[in-house]
């Protein structure tokens, strides 16, 4: 008998959950076969058989296990079962077997019968009323309007909403609209979250200053340069390796930006480690590019394609999303305008995107519509000046709007004159 327990994961984790068994309990399992998900607070990974033969579940599904404890049991010695042959079975059978009785067959057109005859959409309402059913999420079937035409008014709306039972009272109880909470236990990653979010705000000195730039140069990079790119690199040209890139270069010249306090100490980096936070199904993590100062292009694309991939498959290393020196995160994916973000401590600062938006500007006396995007950089005081943080953001502006920059960080006729 093999004894399965919960294996070391990483230095300041004590406690797992166990996600799901992929094994039955009893079944036959071979050798390195997956056999159930553990989630930690910092990523998931799976449990393997050390041998083959008999699983036996120990721990169940969603039960929080420390290190050490024990998961499963394989009976190594047991038996290895025989396949059974599949049975042939006649076509004649299978359809005696699967067609639907008599019984059944009137069920059947009697269901089919109610939903000719249920009311299968709201009554007519007023644009008011129409836009609180649809805030409030009312069902309104039944009710019948005081308005002209028999139409929903907003005083209509208002009263079930005040007095749902003599609303309600009246009407099947297929359509009467129940008001149930649902409790869901919180996972590790969240719990994670929830307490480094709060660690953050309590802990630093946190600000935020705010530019705004035009996207107009990198997009039209983009739309000339995706094809060939794509074509000779495998992968699509995003905005996120220019912020990149950007990034790096600010940051080799503000290097407050890129340095975290330990204890009466100041810690600088000389290499940049940039954290991409990307939004997984179980929560938002933020797995790291490591040494983007040295990346291509192409090579920063590639990592967060790969990054991203994994993070919404769960299938990140605590190792991918461990040591990031600096954050960036682009909440202008969801349609945010504005916002301020969280800085992912022990980090310094964190710089958002947002979404690029035509917005009417003034250019040389004219007003010109361009895409515009607000950045948001929020940082720790402690450690930060004004001077530095604002300076930095302006520095990313300006390789932004001018993408050659990129390439040295310097104009190239500056460059070419040694000046």
């Amino acid at each position: 008998m093999i004894e399965l327990k919960v294996p070391p994961v990483g230095e300041s984790i004590n406690e797992v959950t166990l996600i799901k068994w992929n094994k039955p309990d009893g079944a036959w399992v071979e050798r390195d076969e997956v056999l159930c998900e553990l989630e930690s607070e910092k990523a998931t990974f799976e449990l393997n058989a050390e041998q083959a033969g008999i699983l036996s579940h120990v721990a169940k599904e969603g039960e929080d296990l420390k290190i050490g404890d024990l998961a499963c049991t394989i009976d190594n010695k047991a038996e290895r079962p025989s396949v059974q042959p599949s049975a042939t079975v006649s076509p004649a059978t299978v359809i005696k077997e699967t067609a639907p009785k008599p019984e059944a067959q009137a069920s059947l057109f009697k269901t089919e019968s109610i939903a000719e005859t249920t009311p299968t959409h709201q009554p007519k309402a007023t644009p008011l009323a129409t836009q609180i059913i649809a805030d409030k999420h009312i069902d309104m079937s039944g009710v019948k309007g005081s308005g002209p035409m028999g139409r929903l008014t907003k005083s209509d709306v208002l009263n079930v909403i005040e007095h749902p039972a003599e609303i309600t009272s009246n009407l099947p109880a297929d359509i009467i609209r129940h008001r149930e909470d649902e409790r869901i236990k919180m996972s590790n990653l969240r719990k994670t979250i929830s307490r480094r979010l709060v660690e953050a705000k309590n802990s630093t000195a946190m600000l935020t200053t705010f530019n705004e730039v035009d996207m107009g140069a990198i997009m039209d990079l983009r739309t000339k340069y995706k094809d060939v790119f794509k074509t000779s690199h495998g992968v699509g040209l995003g905005f996120m390796s220019f912020f990149t890139k950007a990034c790096c270069i600010a940051l080799s010249e503000w290097k407050a930006l890129n340095a975290y306090i330990d204890g009466d100490e100041i810690i600088y980096h000389n290499y940049c480690d940039i954290s991409i936070a990307v939004s997984a199904p179980k929560g938002l993590v933020v797995p790291v590019i490591r040494d983007a100062e040295r990346l291509s292009m192409a090579e920063i694309e590639k990592s967060v394609a790969e990054l991203a991939a994994k993070a919404k498959d769960n299938k990140l290393s605590i190792e991918e999303m461990t040591g990031g020196t600096f954050t960036i995160t682009n909440g202008g994916v969801f349609g945010s305008l504005m916002s301020t973000p969280i800085i992912n401590i022990p980090q310094s600062a964190i710089l958002g995107m947002h979404k690029i938006q035509d917005r009417p500007m003034a250019i040389n006396g004219q007003v010109v519509i361009r895409p515009m995007m607000y950045l948001a950089l929020s940082y720790d005081h402690r450690i930060i000046d004004g001077r530095e943080s604002v300076g930095f953001l302006v520095r990313v502006k300006e390789l932004l709007e001018t993408p050659t920059l990129l390439l040295t960080g310097k104009d190239p006729a500056k460059s070419l004159l040694e000046i």
